[in-house]
């Protein structure tokens, strides 16, 4: 089989001699009990940088030792690109969301042979799912792989927003010294109010690690938490979205991006919100109307926007979270440490053995199986496609 691997660049200094720590902490099981992926072997070291090119997710040998064609590349996004001469005779595709090959209906389509789409890492959007359905491709992720991962980055960004470190160490690192500009804008997340969109394993983790800088919790989500986990954590429930937006000072932003989710939060949701909010995105780009928030920041609806998803992505040049005040953004990274690249590298490897074995390929890491959504697919997802206007994408420039 042919197997297509769209993965970032490496880095632009070449791919590391030595890593600052000489191995990972050890964890089996994830707080649900799920435990970890279970490939038979793996052809990494824990720890390596194995999400860009050369790292090529630790596949290589397993894959060519068993007859497999892998083909590596992170270009993706232009016509002609390399991505699209390969995909049309693979077998299996593997992307990742941090530089997402997004696989629209043409992409599907020019591909007869194609049978599943991986993503080495969870949140398959840049799928169109409904593409996939209609042409019977599977597609899987390796699910809580790099959730804890972002959660600990959404607790960095609600801190570095609200205390405005970002403008802090500018001001440091010019050589500055006035206090006051550099408190002017900084505040304690103690007694604020917190709420996410969606608390399921990545924004049930924020909050959890939120409780203890003494803060009021508060949560949206279509599925409601058992009431030990409402009062574990003292959790306040809301049926309706805008009631908890009117009452919380940092909203972070949890759930899938599908056609439901798409623009949730525009001017008029913006407009609903505590005045001089924080917004953090660690969902999906798209879920925002970039405009919007841009227009927020701009007349202080919004404090302060933070997060590493962008739409599309690489996202380009000029886009106008880029150089808006108050951003806290990054590339997205919050699921590709070093840490998280050696679990997402492990479950692809898994995914791979249980499809080659003909074995069943674990329920939790189901998007589409057999023309439908399955397993974490038909809890998290609707019918449909989030892939429009991803074109864009050829608008970035190294």
């Amino acid at each position: 089989m042919k197997i297509l691997c769209v993965l970032y660049d490496d880095p632009s200094t070449g791919m590391p001699e030595s890593y600052a720590l000489n191995s990972l902490p050890k964890i089996d099981k994830y707080p649900d009990g799920m435990t970890l992926p279970s490939p038979k072997n793996i052809d990494f070291n824990p720890g390596e940088l194995l999400g860009c090119v050369s790292g090529e997710l630790g596949l290589r040998k397993f894959l060519e030792e068993q007859g497999h064609t892998l083909v590596v590349t992170s270009d993706k996004d232009t016509e002609g690109c390399q991505a699209d001469k390969e995909l049309v005779d693979s077998d299996i595709v593997i992307s990742q969301p941090f530089w997402p090959y997004y696989l629209t209906r043409k992409r599907i389509e020019s591909a007869p042979n194609l049978k599943m789409a991986i993503t080495a890492g969870i949140g398959s959007d840049h799928v169109d799912l409904q593409a996939a359905m209609d042409n019977k491709v599977d597609v899987v992720e390796v699910t809580y792989c790099n959730s804890r991962s972002v959660a600990e980055h959404i607790v960095m960004m609600i801190l570095s927003l609200v205390r405005d470190y970002h403008n802090q160490h500018a001001i440091a690192k010019s050589g500055g010294w006035n206090i006051a500009d550099a408190v002017k804008r900084s505040y304690d997340v103690e007694g604020m109010h917190i709420g996410t969109v969606a608390a399921g394993r990545i924004g049930l983790d924020a909050l959890r690690k939120m409780k203890p800088f003494d803060t009021h919790l508060h949560y949206f989500d279509r599925h409601r938490l058992p009431d030990s986990v409402e009062k574990e954590l003292n959790l306040t429930y809301h049926e309706d979205l805008d009631s908890m937006l009117k009452i919380c000072d940092v909203v972070t932003i949890n759930c899938p991006l599908h056609p439901e989710t798409e623009h949730l939060f525009n001017d008029e949701r913006i407009s609903k919100m505590k005045k001089g909010a924080y917004i953090v995105n660690t969902a999906r780009g798209k879920i925002c109307d970039k405009d919007a928030v841009a227009r927020a920041i701009q007349s202080g609806q919004l404090s302060g926007y933070a997060g590493d998803v962008w739409f599309p992505q690489p996202a380009p040049n000029d886009h106008v979270w880029r150089d808006m005040p108050n951003n806290g953004m990054t590339p997205h990274t919050s699921g590709t440490s070093l840490s998280a690249q050696a679990r997402y590298a492990a479950g692809v490897r898994e995914i791979l053995e249980c499809f080659f074995d003909g074995t069943n390929i674990r329920d939790q890491y189901l998007i589409v199986k057999d023309g439908n959504l399955a397993g974490m697919g038909a809890h998290s997802y609707s019918k449909g496609s989030s892939t429009e206007g991803s074109e864009e994408a050829t608008k970035y420039k190294k």
